[in-house]
């Protein structure tokens, strides 16, 4: 049955973590002898579908998986949907992360796009119950089921070495530098911290003048291009540091702890879905810089063991899991 399956994926391009989840599905669906391929669209076929051209949909497919903020101009009207949520950008919280455009685009365009897409999709999927809840809150009240994101175990490992005793503890942030991500309590946290710490941190672009501080112990890898950057900057910390304010799910976390990395993060998120506290990592309180100091220094006195931090990845969040989950729902769907 699985071979006679045919996945056609259209997305937007992004360069976000959601062009990676396309990405990876579509790769482990084939390496299944499961056919699947992706169409991308430009970025500004999110904001202005009305000229963009629609592409045409596969022979093959039996099954179109979308992603909620896609046009319905895009979907196609004669094969079963599934559309995968993956943000709670609607979700009352981010209301104070966001500037007036940012609030107007997404109440009167993208909520829009999602509820037209919710009511198309013949079966729904959530990246996390955080989004699932908020989305029957803000959205559609509809029959929805989680599916969490996977990580390649494989790809993803520890450090062969580990890090000199007289070394900085080396805490690691990986994200857009946004106010959701949190970033502006990055400098705060680490002042606190002292040079017994270290933070390496992606690139920033220029927001408010009181981001653009930056402390002695940041230091400002750049922009990692490729799975085998990411991994190599994980290897090189000793906890992901990840005040995010909202999430979808937090891909990043579970990359960072199949690397054996302690997370520490956010209450209030799906984060709290992920981070077990004192076996791979701590949840702090959102916004609280002494929380997320306290935690540092307790990871670091904690000295966590790096498979048992792997474990929960293992356990819950591994690509077998993924994907397999997938694959029933695209069974489902083709065999209507």
């Amino acid at each position: 049955m699985t071979n006679k399956m045919g996945i056609w994926f259209i997305a937007i391009k992004t360069k976000t973590g959601t062009d990676v989840f396309t990405e990876r599905l579509v790769k482990e669906l084939n390496k299944r002898s499961i056919k699947a391929s992706v169409t991308w669209l430009p970025q500004h076929a999110e904001y202005a579908p009305w000229i963009v051209s629609i592409p045409k949909a596969p022979a093959w497919a039996t099954v179109v998986h979308i992603n909620t903020w896609l046009h319905q101009r895009f979907i196609p009207p004669n094969l079963p949907v599934l559309a995968t949520l993956h943000h709670a950008v609607h979700h009352q919280d981010t209301k104070n992360y966001k500037n007036w455009m940012q609030k107007a685009y997404h109440r009167y365009w993208i909520k829009y796009l999602e509820r037209r897409a919710l009511q198309r999709a013949n079966k729904v999927v959530s990246v996390s119950k955080f989004v699932s809840e908020s989305a029957k809150t803000e959205l559609l009240d509809l029959p929805m089921e989680v599916i969490y994101n996977g990580v390649d175990t494989n790809k993803f490992i520890p450090a062969m070495k580990e890090p000199k005793k007289n070394e900085p503890f080396r805490l690691l942030f990986i994200g857009t530098w946004s106010r959701r991500k949190g970033v502006d309590l990055l400098p705060k946290i680490m002042d606190k911290l002292g040079c017994e710490f270290e933070l390496l941190y992606t690139g920033k672009r220029k927001l408010h003048k009181e981001d653009h501080r930056t402390t002695p112990n940041m230091i400002n890898i750049g922009r990692l291009e490729g799975e085998h950057k990411v991994i190599e900057a994980m290897q090189k910390c000793d906890a992901l540091l990840f005040p995010s304010r909202s999430e979808g799910f937090g891909l990043v976390a579970i990359e960072a702890m199949s690397c054996g990395l302690p997370v520490i993060a956010s209450d209030g998120t799906p984060l709290t879905e992920i981070v077990i506290d004192e076996v791979n990592g701590e949840i702090c309180k959102k916004n609280n810089v002494d929380s997320f100091v306290k935690a540092a220094i307790k990871i670091r006195s904690l000295k966590l063991d790096k498979q048992e931090v792997r474990t929960t990845v293992e356990d819950r969040f591994s690509m077998n899991n993924f994907i397999s989950s997938y694959i029933e729902k695209y069974k489902e769907l083709s065999n209507k």
